[in-house]
């Protein structure tokens, strides 16, 4: 186990060891055994590689470590805590204070720690993203390493070399099963992102059993197969193979790297039987006990991490990391003075802001009985909108064409082999495509992806982590409802919409005309730590005459009063997206009849909610129990908008194949059976 190590590695790797066990033990539950096999790669690549200032953890130039593997958590812990990781504060500036203490790794796992049982963005610096979900981790790196490409693409100058940084991940078994990470592979060596590196820990043990029960493929032909480089570790112990797979790593210019790594899931006490630790259990206090003995560690004491251990650190990644940051900052202020438009750029995306009057392009669409489909209105105000911020990028899972999330403007150019553009092909790999777009926006940039609503379930899973990281990446989806038509079924959302508002800290749009959907962009893009779905049409819909009716600057508390009488309302009409020009016409009928209605257009639920009860009420006042919901969706969560004595038109069934106009008529999408719900509903109120 001492395999080409000298004292201080092994004291520095096995203090690490001895904190993962600790940690676990008192918690009672977590992974040790991964989290101590893999010492020695954290301890080599923070003390040694990695371009990483501790004082400094959110510096723009730095190198990333992910940790896909989250289960493995206390490896990460009490690697930032005897490297000296300093906390951001509420700023997201540095402080004095360690990101990780010592009383922080003794509360694993427990209630308000910050130590949580997976590693959480945010919480701690030097966590660069939210892992536990296996192949999210790998597949959000290969987002990272585009986003270092593209910077470098920008902003670097002869001279000037700002951008230049690496992103090593570590996974295993699991990120490898994960249909997820052979998304992201295959772009990742497509694109030829040399900047990237793939640690697999190769230990063959699964939660099951050996990983042999269910997985046999030949990964390292899989990984030549998709263009990488891939190098292989006979034995994680040994410092100077691993120096050399990192070595051969940095001097690839043309592809990935996959270096694997073998080794053993535990190091328990190697007199005693059954050393090995069950995957994802405590060692136990005996097991413990022994192993800290054949470490030659004193074992009655617990988290204890001897003052030359963090001398350790210090003389290396402490030393190496203030000089790399120095160099860097008196680089970047050479720059500010040769290149301060460029300079004011990258200070500005970096701290999460948008130029100044960034949505100065965004035109007013004039009314328009034949209207536009909003997936057609959102492709102009998209690229509206990316003229007025030079770092928006991103594409579609090949259906940018029909998405209209194409970015035409003259210095837009691709994201291809060879070339950093802003136009992305994702190609049909919607799961990567969003943890791919959640990467980028962990950088700086800011970030869209786009596919048709019902595939939005390929890429749920990263649209939760988006939301659980707090980052505002964009989802942007087309073919939202059975105005898809002859497609059928299969491209129909019915419950998608359901399904996404149930996301917290989620903000779902689905707007009524083209003037709508550019207050969405508005909106959404302004939104700093909060994902955005806009949800949009095949169809087109009537550009609503803004002269008339209310301004679609409503969209920004997620509800408004569109149409209304000169009276209390005997009925309330809700309508989103399609709907809403529906719920227009049913007024004017009902208004002809001479029943007061007012129209509500609920764009955002989300929003609404955020709004004060005040505005809530005047919008929807609760005297009015008459109302009507309309969607084309299932009924779930329209109850707290309509009541016990409203009604719902919408699909509690799946759609249908045929046109998109006959399925309306056929599924009772009109005006006139809106009027008749309404007078059902007034008739209930009495």
């Amino acid at each position: 186990m001492t395999l080409s190590m000298t004292h201080e590695e092994q004291q520095a790797i096995n203090t690490l060891r001895a904190l993962a066990m600790d940690g676990v033990q008192k918690a009672k539950s977590g992974h040790p055994g991964t989290a101590m096999a893999l010492s020695p790669i954290t301890y080599l690549l923070y003390n040694e590689r990695m371009k990483y200032d501790p004082q400094t953890p959110n510096w723009l130039g730095r190198d990333r470590f992910i940790l896909s593997i989250g289960h493995a958590s206390m490896l990460l812990y009490s690697t930032l805590h005897v490297a000296g990781v300093k906390q951001l504060d509420s700023n997201g500036q540095p402080s004095q204070e360690a990101a990780v203490r010592l009383d922080d790794l003794k509360s694993f796992r427990q209630l308000g720690s910050r130590c949580a049982g997976h590693p959480e963005y945010r919480h701690i610096a030097g966590i660069e993203m939210t892992t536990g979900p296996l192949g999210a981790g790998v597949a959000t790196s290969v987002g990272i390493a585009m986003a270092d490409r593209w910077l470098a693409n920008r902003y670097n100058k002869q001279d000037f070399e700002l951008f230049q940084s690496n992103v090593y991940v570590l996974c295993g078994d699991g990120d490898m099963m994960e249909g997820i990470s052979s998304e992201a592979a295959s772009l990742a060596g497509h694109l030829k992102l040399s900047n990237l590196c793939w640690i697999y820990d190769n230990n063959r043990i699964t939660i099951e059993g050996d990983s042999e029960l269910a997985f046999t493929e030949d990964v390292q032909a899989r990984f030549l197969a998709y263009h990488w480089n891939v190098i292989k570790v006979d034995d994680v112990n040994d410092l100077p193979q691993l120096r050399q797979a990192f070595d051969q790593f940095e001097t690839t210019r043309d592809r990935p790297t996959l270096i694997i790594v073998k080794s053993r899931i535990a190091f328990g006490a190697p007199t005693k039987e059954g050393t090995e630790a069950a995957h994802g259990a405590p060692l136990g206090e005996e097991e413990i006990r022994g192993t800290k003995s054949f470490y030659g560690m004193n074992p009655d004491e617990s988290f204890v991490v001897p003052e030359n251990v963090y001398q350790t650190f210090q003389n290396g990644l402490g030393k190496r990391g203030a000089k790399q940051l120095e160099i860097w900052n008196q680089l970047f202020a050479q720059y500010q003075k040769e290149y301060p438009e460029l300079a004011e750029e990258i200070e500005t995306l970096s701290s999460g802001k948008l130029p100044l009057n960034w949505d100065k392009m965004i035109e007013t669409f004039p009314t328009d009985a034949q209207g536009l489909a909003s997936r057609s209105s959102s492709g102009k105000v998209l690229n509206q909108a990316a003229a007025g911020i030079p770092w928006l990028l991103g594409g579609s899972a090949d259906l940018a064409p029909s998405n209209n999330t194409w970015l035409k403007l003259p210095e837009a150019g691709e994201f291809l082999p060879g070339l950093v553009g802003r136009n992305i092909h994702f190609g049909v790999r919607e799961n990567a495509m969003g943890a791919i777009a959640n990467g980028l926006v962990l950088t700086g940039l800011r970030a869209y992806c786009s596919t048709f609503f019902v595939f939005a379930d390929f890429l749920r899973p990263m649209i939760r982590l988006a939301a659980l990281m707090q980052i505002p990446t964009m989802f942007i989806f087309t073919h939202d409802s059975i105005g898809v038509g002859e497609d059928g079924p299969t491209h129909q959302p019915i419950e998608h919409l359901a399904s996404l508002r149930a996301i917290p800290n989620l903000i779902v749009f689905r707007p009524a005309d083209a003037n709508e959907v550019a207050e969405c962009y508005r909106t959404a893009l302004n939104l700093t730590s909060t994902p955005s779905v806009l949800v949009l049409t095949r169809q087109n819909l009537p550009t609503i005459n803004r002269d008339k009716f209310a301004a679609a600057s409503g969209v920004q508390k997620g509800a408004y009063i569109l149409a209304d009488s000169n009276q209390t309302p005997n009925v309330i009409l809700i309508g989103t997206g399609s709907e809403v020009s529906l719920c227009l016409d049913a007024f004017d009928i009902l208004s002809n009849e001479g029943i007061a209605a007012r129209v509500v257009s609920m764009p955002s639920w989300e929003l609404f909610e955020k709004q004060p009860k005040e505005y809530q009420k005047s919008v929807l006042p609760p005297n009015v129990s008459a109302r009507v919901g309309v969607e084309l969706g299932v009924e779930l969560g329209w109850s707290k908008f309509i009541g016990n004595k409203g009604r719902f038109l919408g699909l509690n069934h799946f759609g249908a194949s045929a046109p998109a106009n006959v399925l309306m008529k056929h599924f009772g999408f009109t005006a006139e059976n809106i009027v008749k719900l309404a007078k059902e509903s007034i008739e209930a109120s009495k």
